[in-house]
């Protein structure tokens, strides 16, 4: 099966069977071609060449409904809910129970609460969907596969905004589907979930598939140099040397109920983890002391200098810069160049107006440094990559000239081969005696990429781990309040 777009080759004669029962994961850098060829099995998409079949029956394309009908149902990054209406009339819309014109809104309900009891989601079916959490609102998505009595199921980055324990009661759902029969097709950047949850993984690369293997056959560095085409010798390339002077102190910091009294240092050359679960406090800090959120009592000082933050615009006159957690909504201007992205925190500026010579200048310096791929910088951020937009915010910093980085999450949504490029600016920036803040919920980029981890529950900072006594145990004891197992 192929599909092409106009000078555009994205799926390129692919051949792939997928058994009942089993989790089979696609992987692949960002523009490998796996949710293009999703959506032609789901029919999203008309194939350019090739044929899907069913249960040996061959399948003719008629779009998604048709595909829903015959038990192929996808489930995307972004959901296809209506949030004004309820739940069950999500699960149910375009075939609603009753007859001769009517609606049984009462079978209707029944019906959703046996789906949703299949999912574990115990909510009203009558709740307004806008009214649920993201992990419900998955769960909803999942409760309407089944609606159509689902034999294939897709599920394109499940995890990706969901917590730990989320993604475990997730994973928990997935194994009992597949133990129904159901086969379910896995896309996912993150190699603990591919080990953990897949049973056979496909790779893809530059629309093809390069190969197919159990999960058990496979290591991480395997899976990797398949992904890439290449030996990525160290997914983590940190040089670790003895840190500089103190160069970020804070002292006391404490905001609303959310973090309370945390004093913490970065020295030049450092790079500290900030580790905890989901609502540990630590975005909220890093917020804090980037004055987008303004402390209630503490202080920050930059080289022994004493700040006054009453605002963003003054830790970034100070030197400061915050990469968010989630770039498209708080990190960028989607609709706008990636020029106007890099520059817009320092503006170049020439007889009070915006010099745009100097800032596609500016622009085009950093899309070579840092290896942004866009071969026009006038081009808008939204239809990069996501280790290209993420790019785009750190050359945003860096023409800020900011000394001190907070990095929240920079690998999310990003594969294998853009992280190693971040994690190799990152150690780079140490190199030049920048301090680095590094927030991540992935522990073993912090144990690979930190010289020490600091570790938050509750708004407080509940410990400190050297490099030298760094181990997951530890860090999850401190992150939950629970024992360590010295035994």
């Amino acid at each position: 099966m192929g599909k092409r777009f106009p000078g555009v080759v994205a799926v390129s004669d692919v051949d792939l069977e997928v058994f009942a029962g089993e989790v089979h994961v696609f992987a692949g850098e960002n523009g490998a071609g796996k949710s293009t060829l999703m959506k032609l099995i789901a029919q999203v998409e008309p194939p350019s060449s090739g044929r899907i079949e069913l249960a040996g029956a061959p399948v003719s394309y008629q779009g998604p409904g048709a595909a829903r009908g015959l038990g192929v149902s996808m489930v995307h990054q972004e959901f296809a809910l209506a949030p004004d209406l309820s739940v069950a009339e999500n699960l149910f819309i375009g075939d609603e129970p009753g007859g001769f014109g009517w609606i049984s809104r009462g079978r209707e309900r029944r019906a959703a609460a046996e789906l949703l009891a299949r999912v574990g989601l115990d909510v009203d079916p009558g709740r307004r969907v806008g009214l649920l959490s993201t992990a419900e609102q998955q769960r909803v998505e999942l409760a309407k596969a089944l609606a159509v009595r689902a034999k294939v199921l897709i599920l394109d980055e499940p995890t990706a905004t969901l917590t730990e324990r989320e993604t475990a009661e997730l994973f928990a759902i997935v194994r009992e589907l597949t133990a129904q029969g159901i086969a379910v097709l896995y896309i996912s950047h993150r190699l603990d979930e591919i080990f953990e949850i897949g049973d056979r993984v496909t790779v893809m690369r530059d629309g093809a598939v390069v190969d197919t293997h159990p999960v058990s056959e496979l290591d991480e560095a395997r899976l990797v140099q398949l992904m890439v085409g290449r030996d990525v010798e160290n997914l983590y390339p940190r040089t670790h040397s003895a840190p500089g002077e103190v160069r970020l102190r804070v002292s006391g910091l404490s905001r609303d109920d959310v973090v309370h009294d945390v004093s913490f240092d970065v020295r030049a050359g450092e790079i500290v983890g900030l580790a905890g679960l989901v609502g540990a406090g630590r975005t909220e800090l890093a917020r804090a002391v980037f004055g987008a959120e303004l402390p209630d009592a503490g202080t920050v000082s930059l080289d022994g200098r004493r700040l006054r933050i009453r605002g963003p615009a003054d830790a970034i006159a100070a030197g400061i810069g915050y990469l968010t957690e989630s770039r498209k909504s708080d990190g960028l201007a989607l609709q706008l160049g990636v020029d106007k992205n890099v520059t817009m925190a320092r503006l170049p500026m020439r007889a009070g107006l915006i010099d745009l010579r100097a800032e596609r200048r500016v622009a085009e310096r950093e899309r070579d440094s840092l290896r942004i791929r866009v071969p026009w910088v006038g081009r808008p951020v939204q239809t990069l990559s996501g280790g290209n937009q993420q790019k785009v915010v750190l050359a945003r910093w860096l023409e800020t000239g900011a000394e001190v980085l907070f990095f929240d999450e920079p690998g999310r949504g990003m594969d294998v081969g853009a992280k190693s490029e971040m994690f190799q600016q990152m150690d780079a920036l140490a190199g030049q005696g920048k301090a680095i803040v590094f927030i991540s919920s992935y522990l073993p980029e912090l144990l690979n990429m930190c010289d020490r981890i600091l570790v938050m529950r509750g708004g407080r900072i509940t410990g400190e781990v050297p490099r030298a006594e760094f181990s997951e145990e530890r860090v999850v004891a401190l992150a939950t309040g629970a024992k360590e197992n010295h035994g």
